[in-house]
This record gives structure tokens, sequence and C-alpha cells, in this order.
């Protein structure tokens, strides 16, 4: 019920291309957000996702919590995950448009799952170097594997969870062209990895998060996120939330249909 609340009211308040007066936001919606053209790396992604959804092999499923406790291991039926865990066909060849328009260089993924959306991004632009985050180590094997098998080779994997390593990685002058936030969609969690991956911006940066009116925690999360001072440009695209910190732009916030 809360999620269709937010859909209504989403709807109530999203425009098109013709409510944008940004000329930067308005060429990203027209040139990229409804790009209508037939990529061929859409085939790939297409093939992709077919291979798993036919792959019926079970795997171990675990997923962290809090400091090191389990909070939950089951087994699951690959294509089951692909199905209902994985990023849809529209989205990834949206995630596809945002990297190829942007040419991002270096890419950060918190939730490789399968690895859809990081085909995605690794096809979006062939010479970046993604480097893509999973907690569980079975998850990330086949993602490795199902890369390899689609020829997709500019990808770090690494099982690890989350906060462990965006607290402990030396970023020094490192910045991210673009994070896709995929990886635990808690308030707390979001937030935090917000504020540990602020030393990455730069003036191109450009923010992906996945569900955020999944709760009212991730609205919450959205409205903090959007509000912070060195956001400038916010969209919110119903399941997405696109941020830029582009320091020569108004502060202003979009709610697009697609």
């Amino acid at each position: 019920m809360s999620i269709f609340k937010s859909y209504i009211n989403f709807l109530w308040n999203s425009n098109n291309q013709h409510g944008v007066h940004s000329p930067f936001v308005y060429d990203l919606v027209t040139k990229c957000f409804y790009d209508k053209t037939t990529y061929p790396e859409y085939s790939i992604l297409k093939s992709y996702r077919k291979s798993l959804l036919d792959n019926a092999n079970t795997i171990e499923i675990t997923d962290f919590g809090a400091g090191s406790r389990v909070f939950k291991s089951n087994t699951r039926a690959i294509n089951q995950i692909a199905k209902n865990a994985g990023i849809s066909s529209n989205r990834a060849e949206l995630l596809f448009r945002i990297v190829n328009y942007f040419q991002s260089e270096i890419i950060l993924e918190i939730g490789t799952s399968l690895s859809l959306a990081t085909s995605a991004l690794a096809l979006g632009n062939p010479k970046a170097k993604i480097t893509t985050l999973e907690g569980c180590a079975n998850t990330m094997a086949v993602a490795k594997s199902q890369c390899q098998l689609q020829n997709v080779y500019n990808i770090e994997f690494v099982n690890t969870k989350f906060e462990d390593y965006l607290k402990s990685f030396d970023f020094g002058l490192l910045t991210f062209n673009l994070i896709y936030f995929d990886g635990n969609h808690s308030k707390k969690a979001t937030l935090e990895y917000f504020e540990l991956l602020l030393s990455t911006i730069s003036n191109d940066s450009v923010w992906i998060f996945d569900d955020i009116h999944w709760s009212l925690e991730m609205e919450e999360a959205w409205e903090t996120i959007k509000n912070h001072k060195k956001v400038t440009v916010s969209i919110d695209t119903f399941q997405w939330g696109i941020v830029f910190f582009r320091k020569e732009q108004l502060k202003q916030h979009y709610v697009i249909r697609m």
C-alpha cells in the first residue's frame, strides 16, 4: 500500500522533457532516457538474461546483517534469483544508455547479484573500469562465470561486505564517475554508503540509487540525499533516484516519467 501511494504521488508530480528547463537535464532526458535507438548491445543483455533464466541450478545464498553476523542463508535456483531480484530488461538498457551517454570510465556498483546490471554498466563503455561488490561468494561466482561467457571482461569482482570495503579502502584521490547503489535497501546503510563515498565525487559524477520508494525508510533516505548541500540536481524516476554534483547548476529536483 505504501508503494502504491508513492506511485500515485509520483504520477501526480511527474513530468516529461516539456517540464524541464535545465539544458543539462533536458538533453539527458531527450538524448538518453528517451533514446529509442536499438543498440546492438541490447541483444547481448537479452542473451545474458536468457542464459540465467534458463539456469535451474541452485546455489546457497548468504546475506549479512550488521557486523559479521549472518542475517540469513538459504538455497535458491539461479533462474528464480534472476527473475525476482535482477534488474528488469528496460532498466538494464537504461543503465547501459546512461553509461554510454556520459562515457563513465571509473564505475562502482554496490550489489552485484547475478550481474545483470553489471553487464549493462560494462557494455555501456567497454573502456571503463568497473568494480562491483557482492557479499555472497556463491552468487558472485555465478556472476563472474556468466560475464566471461558473454565476453565481458572489464569488471573487477570483489566478494566483501559493503561497509567493510567502503570503510577500509583507501580511496585517496580516486574519483568514481558513476556509482550504482543496489546492495542494501535500508535507510541507515544507504546514508552510510552515501557519506562514505562523498570524498570520491567530481563535478561530473553520477550516482544512481535503486528502489528509492521501496519503503518509507528508503523515501526518507532519498529526501536526505537529494537535499544534501553537495547535491545540485536530483531526478526521481520512481525506481531510481539519480543525483549530480555539478557546481554550475542551480539546485533543482525533477520527477521524470520513464
